[in-house]
């Protein structure tokens, strides 16, 4: 599909995606990703306590010990919805899945893999994350399609999902500092998370945000008791979003294989 192959998807948002990364890199320097979420607690949103900041700064380093897990992201833009089932290695920075095109003119699937310079795809018929990375081992580099990130949401949340483990914890001070705010809670499958967004993306987090948003981040995320990061969702705005859902698990007995790079 062209929107996967080229990274095109209509009107290029640029200032949108300028401002999510600026907030991804204040939670990479300093801080752990985060989510929007427009409902609170019975209180509303409100600044995090001391136990919530060290919860949310252990988040990426939860997530990269269990590494290499499975992710599954969903990316929506206006033409159509993209789902990636892949399995990430936060360690060597790559992920290897399936992806899956659909509403935007002629369906489309196949094998995806992508590290920090962009992406490639190739053909390959959906399975389990985990089959992914044996049906990758098994095609040769020449069959392989590449190309650097662009501005779709698919290559937004790609990067993103890059960018959820850190191998140490990050500094709870400076990230209760940079604003993050405590939604609410919510379960998933049974287990209680408590929802934040993440850093405000302006210089003074200190003031009070306006209206029912306000200058809340774009970002969100669902943090377990211990730390574990379970989801996280962004708002790109104009019916744009991605979101990220964290397996928990780490995927053992499986090779990433070098072709995609063009490694033997």
């Amino acid at each position: 599909m062209r929107r996967i192959r080229s990274g095109t998807n209509g009107k290029r948002r640029t200032g949108t995606a300028r401002r999510v990364w600026w907030t991804a890199g204040v939670l990479a320097a300093g801080a752990c990703i985060g989510v929007l979420l427009t409902g609170g607690g019975g209180s509303g949103p409100r600044p995090l306590s001391a136990d919530e900041a060290q919860r949310l700064a252990l988040a990426r380093f939860r997530t990269y010990r269990i590494s290499p897990s499975e992710i599954t992201v969903h990316a929506a833009s206006g033409d159509g919805t993209a789902v990636v089932r892949a399995v990430v290695d936060h360690r060597r920075h790559r992920g290897v899945g399936w992806y899956d095109v659909t509403g935007a003119g002629r369906p489309d699937g196949g094998l995806l893999a992508w590290d920090r310079s962009g992406l490639a795809v190739a053909d390959g018929s959906p399975a389990a994350p985990a089959d992914a990375l044996r049906a990758a081992g098994r095609v040769k580099a020449s069959a392989w399609t590449r190309r650097p990130f662009g501005a779709a949401p698919l290559d937004t949340a790609l990067k993103l999902a890059l960018s959820l483990g850190a191998d140490r914890p990050d500094n709870a001070q400076l990230l209760a500092q940079a604003g993050p705010l405590r939604l609410r809670d919510e379960r998933l499958d049974g287990r209680r998370y408590d929802v934040f967004s993440g850093p405000r993306p302006r210089p003074n987090a200190s003031v009070a945000p306006a209206g029912p948003r306000g200058d809340r981040s774009p970002l969100s995320y669902w943090v377990g008791d211990k730390g574990d990061l379970r989801r996280v969702r962004v708002d790109l705005g104009r019916g744009q979003g991605i979101s990220l859902d964290l397996g928990g698990g780490q995927v053992r007995g499986v090779a990433f294989p070098g072709a995609p790079w063009g490694e033997r």
